[in-house]
């Protein structure tokens, strides 16, 4: 078991990548995404198998009432199935799911701080998914787990879960410093 020190500018130097990439995943998603096909595999029988016999409206309020749920269930578990974290030089970008959507780029120029978050849980925001809450500011969580926390210029905050967060942390932190030396040097 890997031990987690609190704070990640304590840990032993490491050069920082030119891009650092990160990932978490929720395996427990493709359950929920799993009802979700099922809610429309039964309002499609539904509506080829149905007698029509009590009328049109109450089918066709079945079937539409089933696809929709099977789709939002569908979309909202598979976009957050997994996030990917990217860091360079420019910006700290957050992609959800496979198709990457959503979607947040946070220009580095805008970040004054970046947070080792040791334990970040769903039940902290209200679920799974990409949260908002006025006294937390605004987060992608998709596990239970290590994250980051980035404080924006304007007093706001970003949270999302990742795998190796201490990393995370300090390739934001890197890119935050202004470069040392003197100008010869650089």
């Amino acid at each position: 078991m890997r031990d987690h020190p609190r704070d990640p500018a304590a840990s032993p130097a490491e050069p920082t990548p030119a891009v650092w990439t990160g990932r978490a995943t929720n395996r427990m998603q493709w359950l929920l995404a799993l009802a979700g096909a099922a809610f429309v595999v039964l309002g499609i029988e539904l509506a080829v198998r149905s007698s029509w016999s009590s009328g049109i409206a109450p089918l066709l309020m079945a079937v539409i009432g089933c696809v929709a749920v099977g789709l939002l269930m569908l979309y909202g578990t598979l976009a957050f199935v997994h996030v990917a974290v990217r860091v360079d030089s420019d910006a700290v970008e957050v992609r959800c799911g496979h198709l990457g959507l959503p979607r947040r780029r946070i220009p580095l120029a805008q970040v004054v701080a970046a947070e080792f978050a040791p334990s970040v849980t769903p039940r902290q925001w209200g679920g799974w998914g990409y949260r908002w809450r006025p006294e937390k500011g605004t987060a992608v969580i998709v596990r239970r787990g290590e994250g980051i926390v980035v404080t924006l210029g304007d007093g706001r905050t970003f949270t999302v879960t990742v795998d190796d967060a201490e990393a995370a942390v300090r390739a934001i932190r890197d890119r935050l410093r202004p470069p040392t030396g003197t100008p010869a040097e650089i």
